[in-house]
């Protein structure tokens, strides 16, 4: 494969200048110096305290929060770098001590402020300002807090315990490299280029991509399982044994400000309309001329080459997008590329994958994508962009309510890339090259709500399963069926699938996270057609949702675009515009 020209490599200079040694050693101090003026704050802290002292004991834990931000970002960001840099690794659990310590001594105010009385809680949240609802966020988790010193305990066990497993999923598995036979040729491969093979217009292609992929989990499928397994045991004995949420989910949920009825109401809706894709995906084995798809096949293009793109024709692709939507909206996405704020290449050790990464509101976000020229890998640095875009909108807020809740956190990311569909659509009179458009869009639309569904509907039972203690042959089996109850009888799934979830880094770092990008994808979709709809009107309205930020509750903002996410119908109604995207494209046949 030719590499693809022009790609970039992210400066983190404007985290800490170089000599980088030097700038740690002085925000470390910094930090310490911040975090002194905070507990020199203690004695205010009194049932007498007005709420002009209490907005003082809020700007010093402001003045703490800035700082650990920006030692856990370079940390985590330089990782990201170069998941195998032993200097990386070591001052990533440096700075990982350094800032769960921080969080202990920090740790008096919230569990302060929750044995108040609600008289007082109230009187002090009224007068917050913009950090109101980060006070209702303490508030809520009031149920679930434990005394000081085991709150304390568990943030020193999770350092050196599941926060360090999870760390070293990411390196064990950022390290696996793959061999795949090219153009007569033995190559090596990250995850992410082996990736692109699996929209390979070549079935032998896509099928021994995916064939290679399994080959190293399985490999590793001992390790990996275990490591998931003693994931969801600690979940289960801090969130349930510990705090007393009512089930795994529970947790997650409370922390996303929803409750369990309506995430149980879009995964059961999500459920019930997985015959959706079915249906899309019989269609496409038609065009390809298969009785039936094979898992292998789910992603394959229908045109005989897959068209590489330049880095720079891509970067033009998606600022054009932008810039006819909004100019405002262009200029902040510029700020990314202008401040070399953007890793888009693709190298050994390197993490695979995508993601924004936001510090702290005086600074432009960073983006890390793999960019390989494939149609997909557009429609990525449109989604990541996205991401940075909403957390600058939400700029002019403090550190402790800039990041949206996670159910909003895909809005402008999933956005964008309709966005983007639509204006290559518009630009488009040819049936076949908009047919294709119209099917990455359905694809990225399946795996964004579909796919994402049944992670958490199989970590539901997952967690289950663990508990009561099944066997990994258990495990993967209760996988395997609940891809064939996902596909039917539209897609046949070869038996390797079964261990799917052990590549899947979400299920490990953050479990149940991964229905929030079916909330975004269903919630962007009603949006998009108010947008449709109402044109150039709709967009002040958008950018106030985005401007939010972390604010204000996800019900609060959506009730307010006339969005009622607990309503199955509301559900339903994003179903039913992939239904019609479904519909256009059999026009196209």
């Amino acid at each position: 494969m030719e590499p693809v020209e022009k790609t970039t490599r992210w400066s983190l200079s404007d985290l800490l200048p170089e000599p980088v040694q030097q700038g740690l050693e002085e925000t470390f101090s910094k930090l310490e110096q911040a975090l002194v003026e905070f507990e020199a704050t203690r004695p205010l802290l009194t049932e007498e305290i007005t709420w002009q002292d209490f907005n003082v004991v809020l700007q010093k834990l402001e003045a703490v929060s800035l700082l650990k931000s920006r030692l856990e970002a370079y940390a985590d960001l330089a990782f990201a770098e170069d998941t195998q840099n032993q200097a990386v690794l070591n001052l990533r659990d440096r700075v990982d001590q350094v800032l769960t310590d921080a969080g202990n001594r920090a740790l008096f105010l919230e569990m302060w402020f929750k044995e108040r009385s609600d008289e007082t809680i109230k009187n002090l949240t009224a007068h917050s300002g913009d950090k109101r609802y980060f006070l209702e966020t303490m508030t809520r988790f009031k149920p679930f807090t434990l005394t000081e010193l085991e709150e304390r305990m568990i943030n020193l066990k999770d350092v050196n315990g599941i926060d360090a497993l999870v760390h070293l999923y990411e390196i064990f598995t950022n390290q696996f490299s793959f061999k795949l036979g090219i153009n007569g040729q033995l190559e090596t491969l990250t995850r992410d280029q082996l990736a692109s093979y699996f929209s390979s217009p070549s079935a032998e292609m896509r099928e021994k991509a995916y064939q290679e992929l399994y080959r190293v989990f399985i490999e590793n499928s001992t390790v990996l399982a275990q490591m998931y397994i003693h994931r969801v045991r600690d979940w289960h004995t801090e969130g349930l044994e510990l705090r007393g949420f009512a089930s795994p989910i529970s947790a997650r949920n409370v922390a996303n400000d929803l409750p369990d009825e309506v995430v149980s109401t879009l995964l059961d809706v999500c459920r019930r309309n997985a015959s959706i894709f079915q249906r899309y995906f019989k269609m496409k084995a038609q065009w390809l001329g298969l009785t039936k798809l094979r898992r292998y096949d789910i992603y394959a293009p229908l045109t005989p080459s897959e068209k590489k793109f330049d880095y720079v024709v891509a970067r033009q692709m998606v600022m054009g997008s932008y810039r006819a939507f909004s100019p405002e909206i262009a200029k902040l996405a510029q700020r990314v590329f202008d401040e070399n704020h953007l890793d888009s290449q693709i190298r050994a050790g390197k993490r695979g994958g995508a993601f924004c990464y936001t510090v702290i509101p005086e600074l432009t976000p960073w983006v890390l994508v793999n960019f390989d020229g494939s149609a997909r890998d557009i429609a990525t640095l449109a989604h990541e962009l996205g991401h940075a875009i909403h957390s600058m909108l939400a700029s002019h807020h403090s550190v402790l309510t800039q990041q949206p809740a996670l159910p909003l956190a895909e809005t402008a990311s999933v956005f964008a890339e309709m966005q983007l569909t639509d204006q290559l659509l518009k630009q488009e009179d040819d049936p076949a090259v908009r047919r294709d458009l119209l099917l990455n869009a359905l694809d990225d639309a399946y795996i964004t709500v579909m796919r994402q569904a049944y992670f958490t509907i199989f970590e539901r039972a997952a967690h289950s399963m663990i508990n009561d203690n099944c066997t990994l042959d258990e495990l993967t089996e209760h996988y395997l069926q609940s891809l064939k109850e996902q596909f039917g009888d539209a897609v046949e799934v070869s038996d390797e699938f079964k261990w799917e979830w052990l590549a899947i880094p979400h299920l490990y770092h953050s479990p149940f996270y991964t229905y929030a990008y079916s909330f975004g994808q269903l919630l962007v979709l009603a949006l998009y057609q108010q947008y449709r709809m109402e044109g150039k009107a709709f967009i002040p309205r958008y950018l106030k949702i985005l401007s939010y930020g972390g604010s204000e509750s996800p019900a609060k903002i959506l009730e307010e675009a006339g969005l009622d996410v607990t309503s199955a119908a509301f559900w339903q109604g994003g179903f039913d515009v992939i239904q019609n995207m479904i519909a256009e494209l059999e026009k196209l046949a």
